[in-house]
């Protein structure tokens, strides 16, 4: 596999970073119709495990089944698709070396009260990576939580561990919990520190949300109010959750999600691209529509991240 001057210079920015970690980081990203670019389009399907298979698969019922997201991911020439331990292992051999895999390897679940803790509970193993063939590990974290330090020193163990053996770790950053209020999960001073926080921790490539205007913390507000940063647009707002997460020297894409009309997962990913975004982590948004939606719209999202649409 030969990699672009673009990916080279990414993978320039992971000093000190095994070479195993590098190659799965380059398998990733010079894979499918967005290879070499530097821009990324993955799969996640997890969302059965966070709310169900009726919420996250009757929209679409051939969607029940683990090999069509495989399938998906690989027609639509995405990146890589990622999904929790029993969705990797039912496709694996049918699709081993096709496209590149994460495990995620902690999830929650719909089921937990709403006054416990907000945390998630790890279901897999880099071993399992390493056996099932993925090029990283999938580990969320909740900041806001009070169990955030818990989940913050499990990925820090896990992220060694998959560093040694050659894989590489993908963090999805989501502020949650008794710190935050509905807004305040989505606001651009809470997602910058998000991504500040998945960087610290080691993470090679980051998932936040898409944010707000909203600022949620006071001491915060004061120096984004004193230092002029803007946050007026969707695109000035990711390139702010770039710059936080070590000056873009982070690969970082930005979750499609609940489901929505396609103009709006396109403007998106305009606002993504114009911020300097590394691309779109896009499940619901794909996979509850029928496949040839799926396809079009996926096409097109290669298009706008190409520069073309």
């Amino acid at each position: 596999m030969k990699t672009t001057r673009t990916v080279q210079k990414i993978l320039s920015n992971y000093e000190g970073e095994t070479p195993g970690v590098k190659a799965n980081l380059a398998r990733i990203m010079m894979n499918g119709k967005l290879g070499g670019t530097g821009k990324m389009i993955i799969l996640p399907v997890d969302q059965g495990f966070e709310h169900g298979p009726a919420r996250s698969f009757a929209p679409n019922p051939p969607a029940y089944d683990p090999h069509y997201h495989y399938q998906l991911a690989i027609d639509a020439g995405l990146n890589a698709y990622a999904a929790p331990l029993g969705m990797i292992e039912a496709g694996a051999d049918t699709f081993a070396g096709q496209i590149p895999t994460i495990l995620k390897v902690n999830s929650a679940n719909s089921l937990i009260p709403d006054a416990a803790p907000k945390t998630q509970a790890i279901t897999a193993s880099v071993d399992d990576a390493l056996r099932l063939g993925c090029s990283a590990i999938g580990f969320t974290i909740y900041p806001g939580s009070s169990a955030a330090l818990e989940m913050f020193s499990d990925i820090a163990e896990m992220r060694k561990e998959a560093a040694a053996k050659g894989v590489a770790t993908v963090i999805w950053s989501y502020p949650r919990g008794e710190a935050l209020d509905k807004d305040g999960e989505t606001a651009i001073d809470i997602a910058a520190y998000a991504a500040q926080i998945a960087a610290l921790l080691g993470a090679h490539i980051i998932k936040i949300k898409l944010s707000t205007d909203h600022l949620c913390l006071s001491e915060a507000k004061k120096v984004y109010e004193a230092q002029h940063i803007d946050i007026a647009t969707q695109a000035a707002r990711v390139r702010h959750c770039v710059d936080s997460a070590f000056a873009g020297r982070r690969l970082m894409v930005f979750s499609g999600g609940a489901a929505k009309g396609a103009d709006a997962v396109y403007d998106d990913a305009r606002a993504i691209r114009d911020g300097g975004g590394n691309g779109s982590i896009i499940g619901r948004n794909s996979f509850q529509r029928d496949r040839a939606d799926a396809l079009a719209m996926l096409s097109k999202l290669v298009d706008i991240y190409r520069g073309k649409a």
